[in-house]
């Protein structure tokens, strides 16, 4: 983020100023090696926040964009669903065998609506 503390102007500008000083002995300096920086604990703070809210906005993208492809596949599920009948109870199924296997525990077998309506109606006949 910060790979050079320094713009380019402020640099032409510490040359210039060092040229000017060294020019009267005749001396030509060609680099500058910076080895030791030291930041103001202010400016360290606020180069942390800046990475930390770039970090975090980052992190809201990808969440973002992963709750985005879990509502294509919600999407695409319930299409395949819609088609058949049978898929959503086939898909029941499926779901209380993966609960038992994890728990051993009781489980309440609701039974379809269509076949309580047929034992209803057929008392209604007799």
């Amino acid at each position: 983020m910060y790979n050079s503390l320094m713009s380019f102007s402020k640099i032409h500008s510490n040359e210039s100023a060092l040229d000017e000083a060294t020019d009267s002995w005749g001396i030509k300096v060609e680099r500058v090696e910076i080895k030791d920086v030291r930041l103001p604990v202010q400016l360290q703070r606020a180069m942390a926040a800046e990475a930390e809210a770039a970090r975090e906005a980052r992190a809201k993208v990808i969440a973002a964009e992963g709750e985005q492809k879990a509502s294509r596949a919600l999407k695409e599920a319930s299409d395949v669903i819609a088609e058949s009948p049978a898929a959503l109870q086939l898909r029941y199924l499926q779901s209380l065998q993966s609960i038992s296997a994890e728990k051993n525990s009781t489980i309440l077998f609701p039974l379809p609506i269509d076949l309580l309506s047929y034992f209803v109606n057929r008392d209604k006949k007799h």
